[in-house]
């Protein structure tokens, strides 16, 4: 080969390098899946596309939502965590998958804090302490002596294994040292339903989905685990306030990546999702919702990691126990 050739051959190599690195730098170059593991319409669905929509106008790419529901969560999040780790599949995992699920589920193929690049911390969703409309107790504390008294004659409806109505369910028996009857159903819908025709008498869920029937007089509301009460709920106290300590739990939701994920991906995903959630609109419309907000602290890939590995930490042992007994 003469010396032109090889001239030749090295400035097309250098050129075809920088087309490669100007590609690869130029993410995204084409829409993003976000997969949410539960149905549409949930509290985590409406937050992953309200996050979403403002997300994808930073990165100048539509990010499209998948619904893959199943075990808790757990079938969309195995199938986000096998992605290729390109930053075009991405996930809104929560409490449950990212929490609960270790204790909840023996043969799980996933490790929540092993196996992927977290993002950033969503939005939560705090949970109330709802019953039936004609339960006879005027506030929390005549709830908790009448459910003491009556043990398993008071059952308590949940959306299934792995739902966030199950595991606060076990967390709420366990604050309150009771065994209610537990009554499972196939969603939040059903359970709803039950509690609304005066089937069931109590369940613990999202403030997204009870708030509706609360405002509606067709169920009631004694207390929000929150530390704070709610804009959406400003007649229903607090826990605390109600006189019950150590029950303060919300539904965080955030976004995560497969594992392997570059660095330089994440940043520019966690970028977008702090713009989203210092955008006065879609504050404005996660807040409608009942939604908690986490603070800027609380928005870096490394909180939610932390955040993650203190979830798994604090849920197994309380559903360990707290399935043993169902």
């Amino acid at each position: 080969m003469n010396k032109l050739a090889i001239a030749l051959t090295a400035s097309l190599g250098l050129g075809f390098a920088a087309v490669g690195a100007q590609a690869q730098g130029a993410y995204p170059q084409r829409p993003i899946t976000m997969i949410v593991p539960f149905a549409a319409g949930g509290p985590t669905d409406v937050i992953a596309r309200i996050v979403g929509d403002h997300m994808s106008r930073t990165l100048g790419q539509q990010i499209v939502i998948e619904n893959v529901a199943g075990a808790g969560g757990t079938t969309g999040i195995t199938r986000a965590s096998q992605a290729q780790p390109d930053g075009y599949t991405i996930m809104m995992g929560h409490m449950g998958t990212h929490g609960a699920a270790p204790a909840l589920y023996p043969n799980l193929k996933y490790d929540p804090t092993k196996d992927f690049a977290p993002i950033g911390l969503a939005a939560g969703t705090p949970i109330v302490i709802v019953a039936r409309k004609d339960f006879p107790a005027a506030d929390l504390k005549g709830f908790l002596e009448y459910v003491k008294a009556n043990g398993d004659k008071v059952n308590m409806a949940h959306a299934g294994v792995g739902s966030v109505s199950h595991m606060t369910g076990i967390f709420f028996s366990s604050v309150m040292k009771t065994k209610p009857t537990m009554v499972t159903y196939s969603g939040t819908g059903p359970a709803l339903n039950d509690l609304m025709a005066n089937t069931v008498d109590y369940m613990t869920d999202q403030i997204v989905n009870v708030a509706p029937q609360i405002q509606g007089n067709n169920i009631k509301a004694f207390a929000i685990a929150t530390a704070q009460r709610s804009p959406a709920l400003p007649n229903v106290p607090t826990t605390k306030e109600a006189g019950l300590d150590g029950f303060e739990v919300s539904a965080w939701n955030a976004v995560f990546a497969p594992k392997g994920t570059p660095s330089e991906i994440t940043k520019k995903l966690n970028d977008a999702l702090v713009k989203a959630l210092g955008d006065e609109g879609t504050r404005k419309r996660l807040l409608d919702l009942g939604g908690v907000l986490p603070a800027d602290a609380e928005r870096t890939p490394e909180a939610l990691q932390k955040l993650v590995e203190s979830e798994v930490a604090r849920w197994t042992p309380v559903l360990k126990a707290g399935t043993k007994t169902e």
